[in-house]
């Protein structure tokens, strides 16, 4: 088995900026990504995945994550997401290195 080197972009921020999100990730080129629920403490408060019938769906946060070969392009993702966002919305990106067994599916 090999494995192969890539970057892995993960995105915690709130659900209802998903669909700009997505739109900034598949326009900078990644070939896909993964969302679920978040939940956990951070500089704006409290946010539960428990309690999910007592707020407004939309109000729920979400992680993404986004593997790409080329840490430009997490870069560029990060980047653009924390610009366009973040100043507004709650939210957090990190990059990690992550090794991959099929390479060809983040062409």
């Amino acid at each position: 088995m090999t494995l192969h080197k890539a970057e892995k972009v993960v995105i915690i921020t709130e659900k209802m900026i998903l669909k700009g999100v997505c739109k900034i990730i598949e326009d900078c080129g990644a070939t896909g990504y993964t969302i679920v629920a978040a939940g956990g403490k951070g500089s704006r408060n409290v946010r539960s995945t428990s309690d999910r019938a007592l707020v407004i769906d939309d109000f729920a946060n979400v992680k993404i994550e986004v593997i790409v070969k080329h840490k430009t392009m997490a870069e560029t993702i990060m980047v653009q997401v924390a610009a366009k966002y973040f100043e507004n919305y709650s939210g957090i990106t990190y990059v990690e290195d992550v090794e991959i067994l099929r390479p060809k599916k983040f062409n």
